[in-house]
């Protein structure tokens, strides 16, 4: 999952910061999120697939389709 989280964001060309302040906490929070030394909360989990336009199994690993499936969106 961390690898992933990393990616999106390097993807987005957002920095650590900007998206440490879309979830409301610090840099060295969401870095440590990126590096895997801190659990993602549940919240911040959906939060950062909302921001990245995924899904949380995506972001867990559970799945290698990174796009919202066509159904959700109805």
């Amino acid at each position: 999952m961390y690898p992933r989280i990393r990616d999106l964001r390097e993807d987005a060309d957002l920095s650590q910061s900007q998206i440490a302040k879309l979830l409301c906490c610090s840099q060295q929070v969401y870095s440590n999120y990126e590096r895997g030394q801190r659990d993602v909360p549940t919240f911040i989990l959906i939060r950062l697939a909302q921001l990245h336009h995924t899904t949380t199994d995506y972001l867990l690993g559970l799945t290698d389709y990174r796009d919202i499936p066509a159904e959700w969106n109805k």
